[in-house]
């Protein structure tokens, strides 16, 4: 002690030391104390070695502890991918050890070394009261509920100005409160029986209680099944089936759930408690395997029924996802059954005390989640299926917006039954522990995917109704009857262009935007769409030079939708036009399109106001200031026309005169001032009234002459043209040939092909329409 007295000094003015500067000259000499005596010393260089193994076995059991923790993550993933065989073979062993050990069992059973049998009988009887008192009063009130069933049944059948939907769940619910009600009243029954007149007054034995409370277990279990099925009332029932296919149902489930409940549950923890527990295996490996081979029977006798009822339901579902759900189900349906049924038995004989509230569990969750997505996705059917109505205050200055919008209720509909279906399957996976969704949506994987999703799809959605609103504001406007009137073609134009424009931007805006969502770095690609857009600027010119010269011809007014034009050599109605092409129907139907690039000149024929150019060439030998004045008696005319006299803009013929001597006519000009678009339907009514008036006066309209001159002498007269008859019989037949045409005309038979002209109507003189040849 006294040789460590300094050495634990020394110790300690070496820490101080290092901790305070206060007072160093004292334990600078006191640690030179220490170093000068030799057995301070080596005490001082033993504890400073043995604190240096102390380090190192720390660290030696900190690298054996991350050993054995991948060990035991190297076993679960193990036992995860081995548990199916590893239940198989505790279930083997648990069926073998309980058959060897019932044997011995039964023995000290009848050779009394085991438990009373005298007494068990004791305990059966008082139970036994205890238990029909609880089943009797359960059936005496089962009538009562029953008239209430009935109410239920007739309110939801006959849902009068209220929305069905609401009107059964009320009916059902109303239906579940009043079985609780009954299964808990048989309850309270069976534990009155057994304080007031089963054994000692105010007492319950174990038994008792465990059988009631099972009762309130099991009964309240076949509620939820009554509930689902209902098998008498046709209203209440919340699964598409025929009764009797819901009666059969709900019987095997009942059957089997009592079977198991009241097996497992009660008569098992009865005979191990009080006769042994090799008698309880035993029991438990009775009725297990009773209701195991029971649930198979039953899933193979109606194996090809239930396929057939769900490739039906598949038929009829609107829904492309819930139709493949529901094929591959009926084509596996058996198999998930006899797997379930095979995993329940397995586990209540590995474990026939935890088992069973754990697989209930699972069951109900299952079942819960099923139940749940079927009724959203009916609530979603019902809502969105039959369409959206929007407010007339809305639809009053957005008329196309509702059509639009229900355009995008299915896609939406369909989206949102996507949703549901993960979100069930995700929750049966999680109720039979293949996944843990609560721990993974903790997580911040989960955390960050819900964020990515929800935000997706408020941007689809809000682009969407955007893209909506805006199409449909431009419908509005387009529309004569309720955009405020008919809308010039300059604003037809530039509103189709606005909408294929910002249409293109919304699009590219929105699928930018989900790409950084869901944590796509959008710089390189903007960065190669940079120079993809350069490298097409210099392999496209000729689409740069359509998109530049389209935004300046719209710009100048040059072209819009319904104009008559001639562009790069054709002439057309302009149909449809784009920022880099124009759409042109000619006279014959055809329809060009016409890149912008290829466009030297504009030439449109509807801008302000048009002439009809009329040149009308006659004889030599007419009188031109004549000839005039019936140009302009055939104007009048034109003007008498009511119809056509609102296309006119000047009421006075405008008479260029004479304009050319030509080869054998002399060609007088006018020109007609019309209104843009009419100027050929004038045009076509002018010529047919001047060629009707020059007739008239005997003024001809000259066409190619051929003159025979055979000179004449110096008196003037001309001499007799020399005729010589040759083959007059060759004559004579061919006149006598062409007797019976001449006699058919005479008759008043017209050739095939002839047309009647008793009455000339002038051409029509539909808006729009014009001649090639202008």
């Amino acid at each position: 002690m006294l040789a460590s007295g300094p050495v634990q000094a020394g110790a300690a003015q070496l820490a101080a030391e290092q901790s305070a500067s206060e007072g160093s000259v004292d334990k600078y000499q006191a640690l030179a104390d220490v170093l000068s005596d030799p057995v301070s010393r080596e005490k001082l260089i033993d504890e400073l070695r043995s604190m240096s193994d102390q380090g190192q076995q720390a660290q030696s059991e900190q690298s054996q502890d991350n050993a054995q923790q991948q060990d035991g993550k190297a076993e679960n993933e193990e036992d995860a991918a081995t548990d199916v065989a590893k239940k198989t073979q505790s279930a083997v062993q648990v069926i073998v050890g309980t058959l060897t050990g019932s044997w011995s069992a039964l023995t000290e059973l009848v050779s009394g070394e085991s438990k009373s049998i005298k007494d068990f009988f004791t305990l059966l009887v008082k139970l036994s009261l205890v238990i029909a008192a609880t089943i009797v009063a359960f059936w005496l009130l089962r009538p009562i509920a029953r008239l209430l069933f009935r109410r239920a049944d007739d309110m939801a059948a006959g849902a009068d100005g209220i929305h069905p939907i609401v009107v059964k769940a009320t009916a059902v619910l109303i239906s579940v409160v009043t079985d609780v009600v009954v299964v808990i009243l048989a309850w309270l029954a069976g534990y009155a029986v057994a304080l007031l007149f089963v054994g000692e007054m105010g007492e319950v034995s174990v038994s008792q209680s465990l059988f009631l409370n099972v009762f309130l277990a099991v009964e309240l279990f076949k509620v939820l099944l009554r509930a689902i099925f209902a098998g008498r009332d046709d209203a209440l029932r919340l699964l598409p089936m025929r009764a009797e296919t819901a009666r059969y149902w709900s019987l095997f489930l009942s059957s089997l759930v009592s079977l198991v409940g009241y097996g497992v549950l009660f008569v098992v923890p009865l005979v191990s408690n009080q006769l042994s527990e090799s008698l309880g295996n035993l029991t438990n490996l009775v009725i297990v395997m009773i209701a195991v081979s029971y649930a198979f029977t039953v899933v193979a006798r109606n194996r090809q029924k239930v396929k057939d009822g769900l490739n039906a339901l598949a038929r009829k579902a609107n829904f492309s996802m819930t139709q493949v759900t529901l094929g591959v189900l009926a084509k596996c349906w058996h198999w998930l059954a006899f797997a379930y049924f095979l995993v329940m038995g397995a586990s209540l004989l590995i474990e026939p005390d935890t088992a069973l509230p754990g697989l209930l569990m699972a069951t109900l969750q299952t079942a819960l989640a099923i139940f749940i997505g079927m009724a959203v996705i009916a609530l979603i059917q019902m809502l969105l299926d039959n369409g959206v109505k929007v407010p007339a205050a809305i639809s009053l200055r957005l008329s196309t917006f509702e059509q639009r919008l229900n355009q995008f209720v299915p896609m939406f509909s369909k989206v949102l039954k996507g949703i549901v279906l993960v979100m069930v399957i995700s929750a049966v996976l999680d109720a039979w522990g293949v996944v843990n969704l609560p721990v993974w949506l903790a997580s911040s994987a989960g955390t960050q995917f819900l964020s990515t999703i929800i935000s997706v799809l408020f941007i689809l959605a809000f682009a969407s109704l955007f893209w909506m609103t805006l199409a449909s504001w431009i419908e509005h406007r387009l529309d004569p009857e309720q955009g405020g009137g008919e809308p010039s073609a300059r604003e037809k134009t530039l509103l189709t262009i606005f909408r294929n424009a910002t249409a293109i931007v919304i699009i590219i805006m929105t699928l930018m935007i989900v790409l950084s969502e869901i944590g796509i770095d959008i710089g390189p690609l903007l960065a190669g769409a940079g120079v993809l857009g350069l490298a097409i600027g210099f392999g496209a010119q000729k689409l740069v030079q359509d998109v530049i010269t389209g935004v300046f011809i719209q710009m100048e007014n040059a072209i819009n939708a319904g104009d008559i034009v001639t562009v790069g050599g054709l002439t057309g109605t302009a149909e449809k036009l784009t920022i880099r092409s124009l759409g042109l129907r000619d006279l014959s139907g055809t329809y060009h399109v016409i890149p912008f690039s290829s466009v030297d000149t504009v030439s449109n024929y509807m801008r302000e106001f048009a002439y009809h150019v009329g040149e009308y060439g006659v004889a030599y030998r007419e009188d031109t200031d004549e000839v005039v004045i019936k140009l302009r008696e055939a104007f009048e005319e034109l003007l008498a026309n009511d119809e056509l006299r609102a296309s006119i803009l000047s009421d006075e013929l405008e008479v260029h005169g004479v304009t050319a001597l030509a080869d054998s006519s002399v060609n007088i000009r006018v020109r007609i001032k019309t209104l843009p678009g009419n100027q050929w339907a004038i045009g076509r009514e002018y010529n047919r009234l001047v060629k009707r008036h020059l007739d008239a006066a005997g003024i001809e309209i000259p066409f190619p002459h051929l003159t025979l001159y055979f000179g004449e002498d110096k008196q003037g007269n001309a001499p007799a043209m020399p005729l010589k008859m040759l083959n007059d019989v060759k004559m004579i037949n061919e006149g006598a040939n062409a007797a019976p045409a001449d006699a058919e005309v005479q008759s008043g038979k017209k050739a095939p092909g002839e047309r009647s002209s008793k009455s000339a109507e002038y051409n029509p003189t539909e808006k729009g329409d014009f001649d090639d040849g202008e």
